[in-house]
């Protein structure tokens, strides 16, 4: 976890070096254990599926990494949230998505297990940060 951390922070750094924006949004950080047998099947619902009905609840996501970390394989990705109970929202909305369970109830039905552990980080900028948003 350590390793991933330093490449999160290197690429919010590289990647935003010297933007910023009134407000300090903060981050999130999802880490996904997912399994070799049929992680092709987890990457198309989070591509085909998961990522639009995020959009439709003001998901930003920043990024999306594939990674092995301690023998596990995993889904890691980064969202933008203008504040706190804007993600809780957001995630709760989501959460309650028709579409959302169907389609992940169907995927399950065809495929197993998709997601083993799941891993959940907010991540507060500090006002020495060089990047405030990772957004444009």
């Amino acid at each position: 976890m350590k390793n991933l951390m330093i490449v999160v922070c290197l690429f919010v750094t590289s990647a935003c070096y010297g933007q910023s924006t009134a407000q300090n949004p903060i981050h999130q950080l999802r880490i996904y254990e997912i399994f070799k047998d049929n992680k092709q099947a987890l990457h198309e619902r989070f591509k085909d599926h998961t990522v639009r009905i995020m959009k439709n609840y003001g998901f930003q996501l920043v990024a999306i990494w594939e990674t092995e970390y301690a023998d596990k394989l995993e889904l890691v990705y980064l969202l933008e949230w203008k504040d706190e109970s804007t993600m809780t929202e957001a995630w709760k909305k989501f959460k309650a998505d028709q579409e959302w369970i169907d389609i992940k109830k169907k995927t399950s039905a065809e495929h197993g297990t998709l997601v083993g552990e799941i891993e959940d980080r907010v991540l507060t900028l500090k006002d020495y940060s060089p990047s405030k948003s990772l957004l444009k």
